[in-house]
């Protein structure tokens, strides 16, 4: 079993605690030693960084594919990105991997978590979890196939899954495939584990159709890295416009798109870019 490793926010987060808030939260109810697993050690494990009891129990019991049946757990954060912040209120999506243990046999697995919080006085508090549910594997379009055996399309194992339940469009697949030519992309998330509506809004998002990917690293880049080149970054929002997405988010405000709002740029998207497609 690996060893726990801590997710450290960046020096150039927008709201670090927020995002510090949940993923100690998926960290404490993903990691386990022997004998401490099942729903009350969960609980247990939540109430040990101050949540209360009746809190703790109920985050505990939405938390599904993180607190599997197995003698011992491991979770690693790959990434956490916003999937809305507002002043009171945010959606962090929790992206990890996690190795579980049952006597001898070890498995690799992990999943995607929206985890949404409450701004309080003391701090960002979690007030529910809506792990991500990709469904079972159906048949595969050649793109899927090929975007899967892609070395240089990173995906983590929630958005794999997305990708192997087949329902994810081929205008998605396609753009992956193109911007893979010239970059390694790590994805972040594409259908699971996305708030339904972009958030604050009662406006449907295009991640749960399947019809949008978000991608936090460009060639081993961090998009929220202050190092991280702006050319770069501006670089590959263009070519997922070339691609064919109407509508592309990130850190940086482009002009010249093909319509007046091909792209756009807010705190949520500080840390990503997001690659949105109509059909």
């Amino acid at each position: 079993m690996p060893s726990p490793v801590p997710w450290r926010p960046g020096p150039n987060e927008v709201t670090p605690a927020a995002k510090t808030a949940a993923v100690r939260l998926v960290e404490a109810l993903g990691t386990w030693q022997a004998g401490q697993g099942g729903a009350r050690g969960a609980a247990d494990r939540a109430a040990a960084l101050g949540i209360p009891a009746a809190s703790a129990t109920q985050l505990a019991a939405e938390a599904g594919p993180l607190t599997p049946s197995a003698d011992e757990a491991v979770v690693r954060v790959i990434d956490a990105q916003y999937g809305g912040i507002l002043s009171d209120s945010a959606s962090v999506l929790v992206v990890c991997e996690q190795s579980t243990r049952t006597g001898t046999s070890v498995q690799h697995g992990g999943t995607t978590v929206d985890v949404r919080l409450s701004r309080a006085p003391s701090g960002w508090r979690v007030t529910s979890l809506h792990p991500a549910d990709p469904g079972p594997a159906g048949p595969l379009s050649a793109s899927a196939k090929a975007v899967l055996a892609q070395s240089r399309i990173e995906l983590p194992p929630a958005s794999a899954a997305d990708v192997r339940s087949g329902k994810v469009h081929e205008s998605v697949l396609r753009a992956m495939l193109r911007l893979a030519g010239d970059h390694r992309l790590s994805v972040s998330v594409v259908r699971s584990g996305h708030p339904l509506d972009v958030f604050g809004t009662n406006r449907p998002s295009d991640h749960p159709p399947g019809r949008a990917f978000d991608v936090w690293r460009i060639d081993g880049h961090p998009v929220v890295d202050p190092a991280t080149s702006r050319g770069l970054i501006t670089g590959f929002m263009r070519a997922a416009a070339a691609a064919g997405s109407y509508n592309v988010g990130g850190p940086v405000q482009l002009s010249g798109g093909a319509t007046a709002n091909q792209f756009f740029s807010d705190a949520t998207h500080h840390d990503h870019v997001h690659i949105g497609f109509t059909a």
